[in-house]
This record gives structure tokens, C-alpha cells and sequence, in this order.
């Protein structure tokens, strides 16, 4: 008998996982929200997966090393080029100027990809208009599981395992489940409001590869309307980065930082905006909302039991300086991929697959101290160390 998985949230993490949880054998139902998948952060026109590129290794650029190199070989199986995605190379203007090997990607296109794959294995069932208030343990045939509840209490749906990949709405349903102790931050995700400016194309391109230093610019991109309708060719400019927003309200406030941050990057580009911001307007806009952890790291792996964790007595005896995973009691099955922030197309694919050797009972396959970097109760750790009693 095949184990079930039940995933919420159906944007790039949320499939990535599902994705990957049905090469690996599981029956998944993904649970949406929104009328259809991408409908939040992942709707996002067009992106660029590129490594972060720092002076020295930091956590995150070795995570999108890992997360880049995944990506590019996962697109190139999955879709063709110049279907929702093309290789370019990308113009940095500030931290580490010069020419790098990126690709531009819309996500929304991956996303409908790998569900359209997952669906003809007759072994994901997606579910739209879906949301969860709460997720309750329950015995499943199986042994321990999880359910799915409505806000009437209605079991949506029944699972082994459950992975919760809804970005920022991951921190409300946590606390409505009882997974978060009132007085303590132990999982300090924050939302980061981002809003990209865009207009149709026509003639040459504004530039002749896409730009970045504070946002990036995407001087020509083919893009797919999700109606069915022909491609359209955009150029893009963004996104802001406002931390602490959590509205996905297009602004002319954030239309003018996009502009100010294209003058820096391309005058000629930054005419052509200002042009469409004249009436009557033909610049268009997207936001969302995305969202990071305190340290900017995302969370991959098993959720820790933060209220028993919380209640435990604590002694600084035996309590070690670094976070020992083995140590930290986990809620059975329930697993997390999240506060990816920026760095969604980037990590999503990889983490993934990581996630789901993990519940499928394997190991993760990357270093040691990047796992430990990811590990959920990583802030837990840290804070409840503090507060140890003396002996």
C-alpha cells in the first residue's frame, strides 16, 4: 500500500514537493486555497534563477548554488526552451559586477508543469478553493497521520504525512492548530511585500540582457497567459523588497521606487517606464506577498514539537551550544518548506526533492551544517537556550 501525503499551499513550494513526493511512490493531495495554483507569490511574471553571488561562502549562496545548478537541469527537462523559461546571461551593476550565466523563468508555467506530470501518474489530486483552518494528529490505517480541518471542523482530508508549504499563511494555520506557544517566538517568519512593474513590448528590446543591482530588470520576455491566449512579449522591472507587508496591493508608491531603482540600472529603459506611467497608463503591475525567516535561511525538514519543547524543564546540564536535530522533540509526519523569500525559483525544485527523501525515510543529501542551517527548530534552539535554568 502506497503511503499518502497531504501538501498545503500550491505555489512553488507547495508543488515542488508534490512533485517530488510522487516520484518517490506517495499518493499526494494538494490543498489550495486560491482558485488556482500560483495564485499568490508564485504568480510573479517572470523571474531570474541565478546563484546569490557573495564576497565569501554564506549560507544562503551555498544553498543557491545547490538550489541554481537543480533548477536548470530540472527546466531543461521539463519544458522546453523558450517555453516559460529562457537561458540568458544576467548584467550585474553592483556586488560582484560583470556578466553571469541565469535564466528567466515564469513560475507559474513550471508549476502547471509539474502538475500536469504528477497528474497523469494517477497519483496527486489537487484541490482548489481549498483552505485549511487547522491540522489535527489522527490514526490512519497506516499508524499516526494527519487531518485536514475546515473552519467548521470538517475533516478536509486524511494523510501519513503532511507538508506545509503556504509561505506566510503557514504561521497563522500553525498557531489555530496549537503548534505555536503564545509567549515565545519560536518560528519567527516574517512577511516581505514585493511589487514588480511591467508592460507589453514591442519592437527591439529595451536592453540587451537583463540587469540587476537594487532589483532586476528583464529588458524581453515571452510571456504565457494562463487563459490559453499567445505568448506576450514584456519587459519587467522589480521587485521592491518591504518588509513587514503583508497586503498584495499594486501601488503607485511602489511603481515609483521600481522606477527610481531602473534609472540606476538603464536611462533609456527608465524612459520608457516613465512613458507608460503617463496617462493613459499602459504600466501594469503584480505583487505578492513572500515570505522569510529572522535569518533570511528557509525551513526545510520536520516541524519541531515547540510546545512540549517550550514546557519541558530545562537545565544548562547537558544542554549543548549547537542545535543537536536528535535531541529536539518532532511532530510525527508533519513537515515544513518554507521562508524561501526571494529565492523561490531558486531553492523550491531542490529543497524539494530533499523534503521528500526525508519522509519517504531516506537522508538528506547535502553538508551537514546546511542541514543544520534549515533545520525548523533551529530559532527554538537558540531561544529556549537562553532561558535554561542555572544548576
Amino acid at each position: 500500500m502506497s503511503h499518502h501525503a497531504l501538501v498545503i499551499g500550491a505555489g512553488l513550494a507547495g508543488t515542488a514537493s508534490a512533485s517530488a513526493l510522487v516520484h518517490k511512490g506517495w499518493r499526494v493531495s494538494l490543498l489550495e486555497s486560491g482558485d488556482t495554483p500560483a495564485c499568490a507569490a508564485s504568480a510573479l511574471p517572470v523571474g531570474i534563477l541565478s546563484p546569490l553571488l557573495t564576497r565569501a561562502p554564506t549560507t544562503l549562496s551555498r544553498l543557491s548554488e545547490l538550489g541554481a545548478a537543480a533548477m536548470h537541469k530540472e527546466l531543461a527537462r521539463l519544458l522546453p526552451e523558450g517555453q516559460g523559461w529562457q537561458s540568458c546571461q544576467i548584467q550585474n551593476l553592483g556586488h560582484a559586477p560583470g556578466q553571469w550565466p541565469a535564466a528567466m523563468v515564469q513560475p507559474s508555467v513550471v508549476i502547471d508543469a509539474w502538475l500536469k506530470e504528477a497528474r497523469a501518474t494517477g497519483s496527486l489530486e489537487t484541490r482548489l478553493n481549498t483552505p485549511v483552518d487547522r491540522l489535527s494528529q489522527s490514526e490512519q490505517a497506516s499508524g499516526p497521520g494527519w487531518e485536514a480541518l475546515d473552519a467548521n471542523g470538517q475533516v478536509l482530508c486524511s494523510a501519513d504525512a503532511v507538508v506545509l508549504a503556504g509561505a506566510w499563511r503557514s504561521v497563522q494555520l500553525l498557531k489555530r492548530s496549537g503548534f505555536l506557544p503564545d509567549n515565545l517566538d519560536l518560528f519567527p517568519l516574517r512577511p516581505v511585500k514585493g511589487q514588480m512593474s511591467f508592460a507589453s513590448l514591442y519592437g527591439t528590446p529595451l536592453a540587451a540582457n537583463p540587469m540587476r543591482n537594487n532589483g532586476v530588470f528583464v529588458p524581453d520576455f515571452s510571456h504565457l497567459p494562463r487563459d490559453g491566449q499567445p505568448a506576450e512579449r514584456i519587459w519587467a522591472m522589480g521587485s521592491t523588497y518591504e518588509r513587514g507587508a503583508d497586503d498584495a496591493s499594486v501601488t503607485w508608491e511602489g511603481h515609483l521606487r521600481n522606477l527610481t531603482s531602473l534609472r540606476a540600472l538603464s536611462t533609456q529603459a527608465a524612459a520608457t517606464m516613465a512613458h507608460a506611467m503617463e496617462p493613459p497608463a499602459t504600466l501594469r503591475g503584480w505583487a505578492g506577498v513572500r515570505c522569510a525567516s529572522l535569518d533570511r535561511v528557509p525551513l526545510i525538514g520536520q516541524m519541531p514539537d515547540l510546545v512540549r519543547w517550550a514546557a519541558a524543564p530545562r537545565s544548562n546540564r547537558g544542554w549543548p551550544r549547537k542545535l543537536q536535530p536528535e535531541r529536539v522533540p518532532r511532530l510525527p509526519g508533519f513537515y515544513v518548506l518554507t521562508a524561501l523569500g526571494s529565492r523561490g525559483l531558486t531553492l523550491a525544485h531542490w529543497a524539494g526533492k530533499e523534503l521528500a527523501a526525508l519522509i519517504s525515510g531516506s537522508t538528506m543529501g547535502f553538508e551537514a551544517d546546511l542541514q543544520l542551517a534549515v533545520d525548523p527548530a533551529r530559532f527554538g534552539w537558540r531561544q529556549l537556550r537562553q532561558q535554561i535554568r542555572p544548576v
